[in-house]
């Protein structure tokens, strides 16, 4: 067994789930409305986060020109290609092949060159793969070992580098929301998409963080308005999603 098949941290039964809905990755209306509705306010956070911590102006036509940044757990490529607008050198990696066949159509027909690859981050260490940028969206609660997983992210950040983690938090609350009202009431996902007990609390993220030689530097909820069927950025409410700003030292 080599040294990256005793860290893998791919669940198969989580890969599957995803490889089912592979095509309706970019469908706004499909299994995948969800992100598609909460994609401009992850990428205001995400976009926001690097300006900062990178010293770059928003207003450049690119501003992240330079910054080797990896898309893990990529799909489609609902954050590649605007990363790649941008400026950034984007690797976008999924551990479903059919994720990254429909993300390298996409991308030929949107004009972007981005280095789409069905692979995982432990494989991506064992090749001496180094980046600026790791978002890390909604993947550390479908993966098997979400420590083991979380120290590969950290070797894959140069030093002074930065990682974007979001996640669902695990109370009754989120399965109400995540789980009932997502899967089974508004049927955005198909029913089994999430599994509550895979859910991560902010205190339990935090702990594994730092034991991965990381430091979570931000942290924010993703709060859905039903009356305004919208999404926005919370300083406090943390109960379902929320996202996460970490830095390895320099």
């Amino acid at each position: 067994m080599s040294a990256t098949e005793s860290r893998n941290t791919v669940d198969l039964g989580e890969v599957a789930k995803f490889e089912a809905m592979a095509a309706e990755w970019w469908d706004p209306v499909g299994k995948f409305k969800p992100l598609h509705m909460l994609n401009p306010t992850r990428l205001e956070y995400i976009v926001d986060q690097i300006a900062a911590e990178f010293g770059r102006d928003r207003s450049s036509l690119k501003p992240f020109e330079g910054l080797r940044l990896l898309d893990i757990g990529c799909g489609g490529g609902m954050l590649s290609e605007p990363m790649a607008r941008l400026g950034a050198a984007v690797v976008g990696a999924d551990a479903a092949a059919g994720n990254i066949a429909v993300a390298q159509i996409h991308a030929k027909q949107s004009g972007l060159e981005i280095d789409y690859r069905n692979t995982m981050a432990e494989a991506l260490v064992d090749e001496g793969e180094r980046f600026d940028v790791i978002l890390n969206m909604e993947v550390i609660e479908h993966v098997a070992d979400p420590q083991v997983f979380l120290k590969a992210c950290a070797a894959l950040l140069k030093p002074g580098g930065q990682m974007i983690c979001s996640t669902i938090n695990r109370n009754a609350k989120s399965y109400l929301v995540a789980i009932v009202g997502a899967e089974r009431v508004m049927r955005w996902l198909p029913v089994g998409t999430h599994e509550w007990d895979r859910f991560i609390t902010p205190d339990e993220l935090s702990g594994l963080i730092e034991k991965a030689g990381l430091e979570m530097v931000d942290k924010k909820g993703f709060v859905f308005n039903p009356l305004l069927w919208s999404w926005s950025l919370s300083e406090r409410d943390l109960s379902v999603n929320y996202v996460t700003t970490i830095v390895k030292a320099g």
